[in-house]
C-alpha cells in the first residue's frame, strides 16, 4: 500500500518563495548591480507557515 507524505505547510503568501533579490538601479565600483533582499513579511522569509498559537486560558 502506498504511503502518502503530509503536503508541506507553505507560507500562503509567498507559495513558498520567500525572498527575492531586487536591483536598485545602481551600479558599485567594480560595475556589478546593486542588490537588495527582499523577505517575504509573513513568514520572514522562512518560506513555511508557523502554527497559530493555542490560546491560553489564564484566570478563574
Amino acid at each position: 500500500m502506498p504511503q502518502h507524505t503530509p503536503a508541506p505547510r507553505l507560507c500562503r503568501d509567498c507559495d513558498g518563495h520567500a525572498s527575492a533579490m531586487v536591483t536598485t538601479g545602481t551600479r558599485t565600483a567594480n560595475g556589478t548591480r546593486t542588490l537588495i533582499r527582499v523577505d517575504c513579511p509573513t513568514c520572514r522569509g522562512t518560506g513555511h507557515r508557523t502554527p497559530a498559537a493555542r490560546l491560553v486560558h489564564a484566570g478563574k
